[in-house]
């Protein structure tokens, strides 16, 4: 199983246009009240295909079709997924050997199948977000210091 998508390019302009307009739309008609709604796709004849979605699904699709009209690229990966060690480093923006580190010392729980390390996603974003919180304090810290050293900043 690849549990990352294999398009990693940016969205043409042709892209962006077309999923601004169409986040716009899916945004006007979804019904959040409803487990599932129909949409219809036209196959290259004109024919009607009614297809019934889970509105969580179309929630995700609504997602990423607002990151690709800011000119994002997207990728999909199951919360359940086991990630490898250049794929967590990537998700961190981190280099691999850095991530290896945070492994070798505790900070990222991982398993091994044969010589290679696992990585559960979720517990990549729950380091990510616990440092992300870590640096935000840091940030407002030394904010609250430089406001109160004068510093200039108001």
């Amino acid at each position: 199983m690849t549990p990352l998508s294999s398009r990693h390019s940016l969205p043409t302009a042709t892209e962006i246009a077309s999923a601004r307009e169409s986040s716009r739309t899916l945004a006007a008609y979804l019904q959040a009240s409803a487990e599932t709604q129909q949409i219809e796709i036209f196959d290259a004849k004109g024919t009607r295909h009614p297809v019934h979605v889970p509105v969580s699904a179309l929630h995700l699709l609504l997602d990423a079709l607002a990151e690709i009209g800011e000119g994002n690229a997207v990728r999909i990966i199951s919360v359940h997924a086991e990630l490898t060690t250049q794929e967590a480093a990537d998700a961190l923006n981190v280099s691999r050997p850095f991530l290896v580190q945070l492994l070798e010392r505790g900070e990222l729980p991982f398993h091994k199948i044969g010589t290679h390390r696992r990585i559960r996603y979720q517990d990549v974003i729950a380091y990510k977000e616990r440092i992300d919180t870590e640096r935000r304090k840091a940030l407002d810290a030394l904010a609250e210091q430089a406001q109160m050293l004068n510093m200039g900043y108001e």
